[in-house]
């Protein structure tokens, strides 16, 4: 699996005052997309953690092409553009499902850390994800 696709049914109350999806929001489509990414891995968020890796936002990006609106399906396409040690990059397009087009790109970057937050290399938590890591890119 080189990306995964989520899917989002957007809501009322992500609509600005002009009937458009407000642009904040896509930032939580793209912690969406990135959810599932790692649950079809097999490494969810609670398994993540338990072993000990958390994976703080350190940058954020989005370029928004069209506009999506109240009840449109959305696919939030996600994968991997970067892995470098403690560092990790996911690329995310914004789809509407219907038609296809590509509603906004955008990427954020993550740093593998400990519960102290001190950075970790995942090579020396977990062989297997690093592997899986390596695969997608």
């Amino acid at each position: 699996m080189k990306s995964n696709d989520a899917l989002i049914r957007t809501r009322y109350e992500e609509t600005d005052k002009m009937g458009v999806i407000y642009h904040s929001n896509y930032y939580v489509y793209f912690e969406v997309g990135r959810a599932e990414f790692f649950r079809k891995l097999g490494y969810s968020y609670d398994r993540l953690e338990k072993d000990g890796i958390i994976m703080p936002v350190l940058e954020t990006h989005c370029l928004y092409k069209k506009a999506a609106y109240y009840d449109d399906e959305l696919l939030i396409r996600t994968r991997v553009s970067m892995f470098k040690g403690i560092k990790i990059e996911l690329s995310y397009t914004v789809i509407r499902k219907n038609t296809d087009e590509v509603l906004a790109e955008g990427k954020t970057l993550h740093a593998f850390v400990d519960k102290t937050l001190k950075p970790v290399r995942i090579k020396t938590l977990n062989k297997e994800f690093l592997d899986i890591l390596y695969s997608l890119i």
